[in-house]
């Protein structure tokens, strides 16, 4: 009996390694036919023309202005948003910062989802919504229509600002991560004076409305995207397909070795058709309670990685200096344009505004990661470059400010921009290298999060309130660039921390065996996985 029993067993190897085989070819997903260079070149375009959005809505073209009226009566009609809806300066800058509301709800969700769902097809979902938002921008009919389609402008990009860095990160050339970064969020400034030129051009040549279906036209080919290429893995999680896999091939195993071992003592094998039909009815029972502790799950995970972040005094000090400093950059990006003409007289602001801000901002925040790789990139070294440029380039802002002559302004503005701008990598670079690969999607979006909710959003209204109250424009924007000084504090204060590069260390999600460690692999690095071969091992 032992003899036939171990004989049975032996069969039973070759047909156990052959449906292993076969069922991890069929459920593994093939690598993607992305390089590292594509998608950073996808990622980059997909953040300018979310950015260029940003730049639209505030440039003279499509925001407008109200309608004025003289002493002795004469009144000039309004345009654009502001003079279509009849918005005050403090509803126009809500207007701006309404899609933080969207961001906020979404922005932890989409960060959480990504550790049981493609991260692509999450991103496609939210470029998704972020299109058919736009094109409500288009259709609004009022103050309330059009700041409800922002906050959801706002859902679309969650999904995008906390997935895309760590992919970026991921597949960067070690010697060259900060650099890829600044390419990447190079397009921020970029975008922005993109659309502070688009706006002006399409709003005062047709209708602002024009403006809004023009964006979500670019952005419709990516949010398809996202829905048909093949899976990208991030390191530090599981991909959801592959782990299908590896859970269909479990089963296979113990389906084929239970059949084995039943059919052993049973000829017929009624022993294994009972244990089959008792599991089913199991499961089916179960299936709700499993809902629900998965729920209960995903929420424990998510308050247990919130605290993590919030006790890493690496990470709370470079968010609080980011905050002072997206402070400072919301509202320039908002009012700028406004500034300019209203204090110098420039007939073509946007222009003027977006000419500067792309070529500061191209070449500041290449800069600033070149430079931080040259340094050699570690957290201290960041530290040490955020606050010397965010110092040194807020000088060169206040005094430009300063100065009533509109050539001498301009200068001093675009050096103090190209320093500033060279922050973008580095504090980046920081969030993403403080905290484990798998905490790197919530790292990235708690970030965002936080620099919109407590810097550009109330930024933007609390500069129309200031300038309603002072009623002098060249004031205002003295008193705002000031709080780029408490920022270049808080990062000076980030070198003397002890700081340790988490980007190495495994994490809960990562898979210690080499089957799950191949899972982990990019699929940018084109290599296959070794299910197969470790599963058919005897």
């Amino acid at each position: 009996m032992a003899q036939k029993a171990t004989k049975s067993s032996e069969e039973a190897k070759p047909r156990l390694a052959e449906t292993a085989m076969v069922i991890a070819s069929t459920a593994a997903p093939a690598p993607s036919w992305f390089t590292p260079k594509r998608l950073l070149v996808i990622f980059c375009l997909i953040n300018l023309i979310n950015y260029v959005d940003r730049g639209t809505i505030a440039s003279n073209g499509v925001n407008g202005s109200r309608t004025t009226c003289t002493d002795s009566g004469i009144c000039t009609a309004g345009t654009g948003i502001q003079g279509e809806f009849h918005l005050n300066n403090f509803q126009d800058g809500v207007l701006s910062s309404a899609f933080m509301v969207g961001l906020l709800i979404a922005s932890p969700v989409f960060a959480s989802l990504a550790k049981s769902v493609s991260p692509f097809r999450l991103i496609g979902v939210g470029l998704s919504v972020w299109t058919f938002a736009i094109v409500g921008c288009a259709c609004s009919l009022g103050f309330w229509s059009i700041t409800i389609f922002r906050m959801l402008v706002g859902v679309g990009e969650a999904s995008f600002i906390s997935l895309a860095a760590p992919f970026i990160d991921d597949n960067a050339p070690t010697a060259q991560k900060t650099a890829w970064l600044a390419i990447f969020y190079m397009c921020i400034p970029s975008g922005y004076a993109l659309g502070y030129v688009y706006g002006g051009v399409v709003g005062s040549h047709t209708n602002w409305r024009y403006a809004f279906v023009g964006e979500a036209i670019l952005m419709l080919p990516f949010a398809i995207l996202g829905f048909v290429m093949k899976p990208l893995q991030l390191k530090g999680f599981f991909h959801p397909e592959s782990k299908k896999a590896v859970t269909a091939v479990e089963t296979a195993v113990e389906e084929v070795q239970g059949a084995d071992t039943y059919g052993i003592s049973n000829g017929k094998g009624a022993s294994y058709s009972m244990k089959k039909d008792m599991r089913n009815s199991t499961l089916q029972k179960s299936s709700k309670s499993k809902v629900a502790s998965n729920i209960k799950n995903q929420i424990s995970r998510f308050l247990n990685d919130m605290k993590v972040l919030l006790v890493d005094k690496v990470y709370v000090v470079n968010v609080l200096g980011y905050i002072a400093y997206n402070f400072v950059i919301g509202a320039y990006s908002y009012w700028g344009p406004k500034a300019g003409y209203n204090i110098y007289h420039m007939n073509d602001a946007d222009t003027i505004f977006g000419g500067i801000t792309i070529m500061s901002g191209i070449l500041g925040t290449l800069a600033g990661g070149f430079l931080l790789d040259y340094m050699t990139n570690t957290i201290s070294n960041a530290f040490k470059l955020l606050s010397a440029v965010t110092l040194i380039g807020g000088a060169f802002c206040f005094g430009a400010f300063c100065f009533k002559n509109m050539y001498v302004f301009l200068a001093l503005f675009a050096i103090g921009e190209l320093l500033v701008f060279a922050t973008q990598g580095p504090v980046n670079y920081i969030c993403l290298h403080c905290v484990k690969p798998s905490m790197r999607p919530l790292s990235m979006a708690i970030s965002t999060v936080s620099i919109h909710l407590f810097g550009d959003v109330p930024s933007a209204p609390l500069v129309g309130v200031l300038q309603d109250a002072i009623n002098n424009w060249r004031k205002t924007a003295l008193i705002l660039t000031a709080v780029f000084f408490p920022s270049a504090l808080i990062w000076f204060i980030g070198i003397f921390l002890h700081s340790v590069d988490r980007f190495n260390e495994e994490s809960e999600h990562q898979i210690t065996t080499k089957t799950e460690r191949s899972s982990t692999t990019p699929l940018l690095e084109g290599k296959k996985m070794e299910t197969t071969e470790s599963v058919a091992e005897p």
